[in-house]
């Protein structure tokens, strides 16, 4: 497969099947062209928990409800491992992922943003998720990179969509009271500035680096998986509920 994503005919590939196909060509709710049908025995992912769940909870200030998306969003994907590039007065954001449904769910959240999106398997079974290059990430590529060293800007935080993005691109779970949020390997000079904006946003980490299973932040406790989750909203579609903080 090509790096734009595209065939011998022209069109653009799907993203990697997650599941078998449905007996039927009938469009399900939750489904994505290419993408994975939704279990109608769990809750609607597509509007996060339960509605009446949430009716008497106030939208969670920077939550990942509280605003519409934006291409700021994106910086969340540079706290993890995401990597930006510049070419002339264009930009391009790219991200290895380790599973089929991240890749969905990237491909989304950045056709929302209006940006399209390229995937290609990588070794092992990976998957290298990419935009085209364009004037519009030029910003961001401005605020985090040095040369073409990463490194967040001075006044970076994290909000709901940013960490949202982060968890959808490298969060893990490690069962019963733990999440890993992983970091770039090569991105040292990040490490210790994503921690304090973690910190900020009421996640303090532990560090783990690469001989300790990282490098990544390790959230623990429920108290805090619980902020994870409110600041982060619900699933999106084809995300496995075990892969999402509840």
């Amino acid at each position: 497969m090509s790096l734009s994503g595209l065939g011998d005919t022209g069109k653009a590939q799907p993203p990697p099947a997650l599941f078998p196909a449905p007996e039927s060509d009938t469009p399900t709710p939750g489904r994505r062209r290419g993408g994975a049908p939704q279990d109608r025995s769990s809750p609607d992912v597509r509007n996060g928990p339960p509605q009446s769940d949430d009716a008497d909870r106030q939208l969670v200030f920077f939550g990942a409800d509280a605003a519409e998306p934006t291409v700021a969003d994106l910086a969340g994907l540079l706290a993890g491992p995401a990597e930006v590039v510049r070419m002339g007065g264009t930009a391009r954001l790219s991200v290895q992922v380790d599973a089929a449904w991240r890749v969905h769910v990237l491909v989304a959240e950045l056709a929302a943003r209006g940006l399209a999106a390229s995937w290609e398997p990588t070794e092992g079974a990976g998957h290298a998720v990419r935009t085209s290059y364009t004037r519009v990430l030029k910003p961001l590529a401005a605020a985090w990179l040095q040369g073409t060293t990463k490194r967040p800007p001075a006044a970076f935080h994290l909000t709901g969509r940013r960490l949202r993005l982060w968890l959808a691109a490298a969060g893990t779970p490690e069962p019963p009271d733990c999440f890993l949020l992983r970091l770039g390997v090569d991105d040292q000079e990040c490490w210790e500035p994503i921690g304090v904006a973690l910190a900020s946003a009421g996640l303090a980490g532990t560090l783990l680096g690469p001989g300790e299973g990282g490098p990544a932040y390790r959230i623990t406790g429920r108290r805090r998986l619980a902020r994870l989750a409110e600041l982060v909203g619900g699933p999106p579609p084809a995300t496995p509920l075990e892969a999402w903080p509840t």
